[in-house]
């Protein structure tokens, strides 16, 4: 059999700006197991799938590591493993780049690519456009029940100020660089310096996280890996 006969045909994609609440929110709902992310122009970019988004805090799943891989982890990785949990924007924790099959792609190659590539679904392409996806499926309802569209708590500035700074202090990714925290009317902004984008991303991932956050502002710079620490 081929990978056109035994797709499912009716195709759904999820922006590449969407939050996972409605990622999650779509799958559950048309009871699939990943969706095609798309950019402005429909070209897909990306997939996310139920294992994106099973391993969250909000539910207790997120992974625990040992003193040990702790002690040895690169900083880069680490920040980057922080984003993937804790963002809630499908172009963070999405998986790329996308094996995909053909139509007329055997369903002995499709099996092949998913025990090679240790996937659970593979998007079928007819030349650029994604028209089925053949999967084999779902912990999303218990992460439904974490959106976190809700009223913002009624904390002040300088609460949400050192909320922000006990949210970053202790990670393995925390700029060896001072970084300065400060918050107006609930809007967080990041100032100073730190060794990446990776990193950048994770300070504003920790700060979106806040409760009572409305917005983060991330102004922070990145500076090359081969300037030292100031005096």
């Amino acid at each position: 059999m081929l990978a056109g006969q035994v797709m499912s045909p009716i195709v759904l994609a999820v922006s590449l700006d969407a939050s996972i609440y409605e990622a999650a929110e779509t799958m559950v709902s048309a009871e699939v197991s990943a969706l095609p992310v798309v950019d402005g122009t429909g070209r897909m970019v990306g997939i996310v799938s139920e294992a994106d988004l099973m391993h969250r805090p909000e539910i207790g799943t997120e992974p625990r590591k040992g003193w040990l891989a702790r002690f040895l982890g690169d900083s880069t990785r680490a920040a980057h493993e922080y984003v993937a949990l804790h963002s809630r924007r499908v172009g963070d924790v999405m998986t790329r780049p996308v094996v995909t099959v053909e139509e007329k792609t055997p369903l002995a190659d499709v099996a092949r690519l998913m025990d090679q590539h240790r996937i659970k679904r593979v998007p079928v392409m007819r030349g650029d456009t994604v028209v089925g996806i053949v999967s084999r499926s779902n912990l999303l309802r218990a992460l439904l029940s974490h959106d976190p569209q809700r009223p913002p708590s009624p904390q002040s500035d300088e609460a949400l100020r050192r909320a922000v700074e006990a949210a970053v202090k202790g990670q393995a990714w925390e700029s060896r660089w001072p970084v300065n925290v400060i918050v107006n009317a609930g809007v967080v902004h990041l100032w100073g310096f730190v060794g990446g984008e990776a990193t950048a991303k994770a300070y504003r991932v920790a700060a979106e996280n806040v409760p009572g956050v409305h917005k983060v502002e991330n102004h922070l710079r990145h500076v090359p890996h081969d300037v030292g620490m100031g005096v």
